[in-house]
């Protein structure tokens, strides 16, 4: 791929606040010898978190100053089947609705098989990748898979630029979900391990070295995707590669990210690489991509992404982490039975000032949110328009707070309050991520996309923006 500048300006991850204790949550399937190996921590998503919030926030890290001409949304556990997150994230973010959208799916390397789409294209493209892929209570994957999202702008002339690269298509059907069973079932692991390295990534990485015209020895970071644990010694073997693995880093400190693993695994291989270095990266599902990069300079966004993985708060409650992943279904009672149906005549007449958080500036410089056709301030007399001001890449200071265990939330209890703007802007809002401290008057509070309601009888959601602390706190250790 020699003369080839197209590469990655900007890169992004997200994880939530939540990290569950592997080792301390394993106690309580003891008993039966299931769960799998307890070490390490576990990204988890909370209640009104999913794999569209996720992959939101890491887009939100790479938009500075500029609009891609594309957008591209890869998950493999969206909530939607038919309604396009892509198009829906480009009002979250405040795009020109003339920006090309486009989902994928189908497999976990399908947020790099994007990624890969992009650099071979034209244009500025965001990919944005989120998961929070659901698993059975006992299986293995329930404490392996983690909940994240990853995101990356290319362009041309970008400071890590590709230079080579391979791609093998193979059903092997190493696990599957499908409508019928929603949760991952999975092979035996020896048929996997034998199958999967030998016959797709180590050929692939080959040739991929080949197309890049570098030898094994020449890649100073690489990000291998294993089907299962251990397997990246293997593929190193069989291949010359000596460079740390930074999946395997990233799976033990936040767990399997799925389509989004590779993307923010490459975030931690760019901020440790250096000008010069060439750095390696092969996602795999249904088949192997494998990208080969040039590290002209420091990659935007790269060392944001490293600080994330020690930024969460951890926690043991297996039972909490048990409601929160959906693997139990609590009795909340009563006040838990309320309709929570959306209109599509109100998302297309409101949808996008709601999403996207955009409140209106009137002519006496008064910022409001919502916006109404009569400004709010006092002495207005009549209608007027309002300037668009988009609240969501604010900061605000909380100013009222309430903890509310009577209304129903599914992780108790419901915070709420009053925030205020620097632009004079005040929004009763919902509050997130609280810490063990909880919030307080005269918190600084930055917004987060997060679920506003869920229609479980219709199996459908909204989006809307939440305060949360503006400084999470650092993991111990």
């Amino acid at each position: 791929m020699a003369g080839s500048q197209r590469g990655i300006a900007r890169i992004s991850g997200y994880l939530p606040l939540l990290r569950l204790d592997r080792a301390a949550a394993a106690k309580a399937l003891r008993f039966s010898g299931l769960g799998g190996r307890g070490a390490g921590y576990r990204s988890v998503a909370g209640w009104d978190e999913d794999a569209f919030t996720l992959a939101t926030e890491a887009a939100r890290g790479t938009l500075v100053g500029s609009y891609p001409t594309q957008l591209i949304f890869a998950s493999t556990s969206a909530p939607f089947i038919e309604r396009s997150h892509a198009g829906v994230m480009i009002d979250a973010l405040a795009l020109p609705r003339t920006t090309r959208t486009q989902d994928v799916a189908g497999s976990r390397r399908c947020g790099l098989s994007a990624l890969l789409d992009a650099l071979l294209g034209r244009g500025d493209t965001l990919v944005a990748a989120g998961e929070s892929r659901p698993a059975k209570a006992g299986n293995p994957f329930h404490f392996s898979f983690g909940d994240g999202g990853a995101a990356a702008l290319v362009s041309d002339d970008a400071p890590a630029r590709l230079i080579g690269h391979a791609s093998l298509s193979h059903d092997l059907v190493d696990l599957y979900t499908s409508r019928e069973h929603p949760t991952p079932y999975s092979y035996e692991e020896r048929f996997v391990k034998d199958t999967a390295t030998r016959g797709i990534i180590v050929p692939t990485i080959k040739a991929a070295l080949a197309d890049a015209g570098v030898a094994a020895s020449d890649i100073s970071q690489c990000v291998i995707i294993e089907p299962l644990a251990g397997m990246a010694r293997d593929v190193a073997k069989l291949t010359g590669i000596t460079a740390p693995n930074h999946a395997a880093d990233l799976s033990a400190q936040a767990g399997d990210l799925g389509a989004a693993h590779p993307l923010f695994a490459l975030a931690l291989a760019l901020d440790a690489a250096k000008p010069g270095d060439k750095v390696l990266v092969a996602g795999f599902g249904s088949g192997c991509d494998a990208l080969v990069f040039d590290v002209a300079g420091q990659v935007p966004g790269a060392a944001d992404t490293k600080a994330v993985l020690s930024q969460g708060l951890v926690f043991a409650d297996y039972t909490r982490f048990l409601s929160l992943t959906g693997a139990l279904s609590l009795d909340w009672g009563v006040r838990s039975e309320f309709e929570q149906k959306a209109q599509a005549t109100v998302l297309e007449r409101n949808g996008r000032d709601t999403i996207g958080f955009i409140g209106g500036r009137d002519a006496a410089g008064n910022v409001q949110f919502p916006k109404s056709r009569i400004p709010i301030r006092p002495d207005a007399d009549g209608p007027e328009p309002l300037e668009d001001v988009r609240l969501a890449d604010l900061t605000g200071t909380l100013v009222s707070v309430t903890a509310d265990r009577l209304n129903f939330t599914p992780d108790p209890p419901f915070w709420f309050g009053l925030v205020q703007f620097e632009n004079g802007a005040r929004v009763m809002m919902e509050l997130t991520d609280a810490d063990a401290r909880g919030f307080a008057v005269g918190d600084r509070l930055t917004m987060r996309l997060r679920i506003k309601s869920h229609d479980k009888r219709r199996g459908f959601r909204t989006w809307f923006w939440k305060a949360a602390p503006l400084a999470r706190p650092e993991m111990e250790g």
